[in-house]
């Protein structure tokens, strides 16, 4: 509830949807139980590499940055290239010489790295905690925006990106639609281009639930992988699906609000 909150006060106050996104991600990222920032996943080498981004939905821009190591929150990263930078997205060495010409402060990559994750990749035993995280949102304004970020897969090769920090898989923002963030098998999600299918959905007449559960139906069909949506549309009401064996999740609106942590 605490990123909700954190959330919902820019709104309240008149602030932007990214800033929204950006404060909301940022909670979670600072939260050890969460594959993302501290306490996300280590790679095969034992390191932890972030990807992380941040679309607007008025402008259609989005800013990511992907395998950063030395970034404690890589959301505030791609909130950067997102405003600072011509580029969609940077990688590795180059996104982290960016974050030092901006003036972020650098992180030492081992305090990213949580006891719980050492042991479970000292003991090959496959265990996991929750995964990405991301937020979507909507200002008075009628400006929308989403947010994803992530440590990625437990034991992925090095230099891996998967589907969070791609616009369109596991980020998309449109203002004549809606925002959407992924989450679940990332080579999965790429592959039907989650994200941007749900927005076209709706941008195609489907109500925000349907579209949420069509896209989920169409990635069980065609993939492996499970996975999983949060989507918010133009007129703010909430979708959400899940083909994982859980998904939490909570949103607030001006006239309900919910905290959700689903099981089988």
């Amino acid at each position: 509830m605490r990123a909700l909150d954190r959330g919902w006060d820019i709104l309240k106050g008149g602030g932007p949807a990214v800033t929204a996104c950006e404060q909301a991600i940022i909670e979670l990222e600072d939260e050890p139980i969460f594959d993302a920032g501290v306490g996300s996943h280590l790679n095969r080498e034992g390191k932890v590499q972030l990807d992380a981004i941040l679309m607007d939905g008025a402008t259609l821009k989005s800013g990511a940055v992907v395998a950063v190591e030395r970034i404690r929150n890589p959301i505030r990263l791609a909130r950067l290239v997102l405003e600072k930078s011509e580029h969609m997205l940077l990688a590795g060495y180059g996104a982290e010489q960016f974050a030092l010409e901006q003036g972020l402060e650098f992180c030492n990559p081992e305090d990213l790295i949580t006891e719980r994750e050492a042991e479970i990749w000292s003991s090959r035993s496959g265990a996991a905690n929750f995964g990405t995280v991301g937020a979507v949102a909507l200002d008075v304004n009628g400006n929308l925006a989403s947010g994803t970020s992530t440590g990625g897969t437990l034991y992925k090769y090095p230099g891996r990106v998967g589907d969070s920090a791609l616009i369109g898989c596991g980020c998309y923002a449109d203002n004549e639609s809606s925002a959407v963030s992924s989450t679940g098998h990332g080579e999965s999600i790429m592959k039907v281009v989650l994200a941007k299918t749900a927005s076209d959905l709706v941008a195609a007449g489907k109500p925000a639930q349907a579209a949420a559960e069509a896209v989920i139906a169409l990635m069980s069909r065609r993939t492996a992988g499970r996975g999983g949506l949060i989507l918010l549309d133009r007129h703010g009401r909430v979708g959400t699906a899940f083909s994982t064996s859980n998904m939490a999740y909570a949103y607030r609106t001006a006239t309900a609000s919910g905290l959700f942590d689903i099981g089988p």
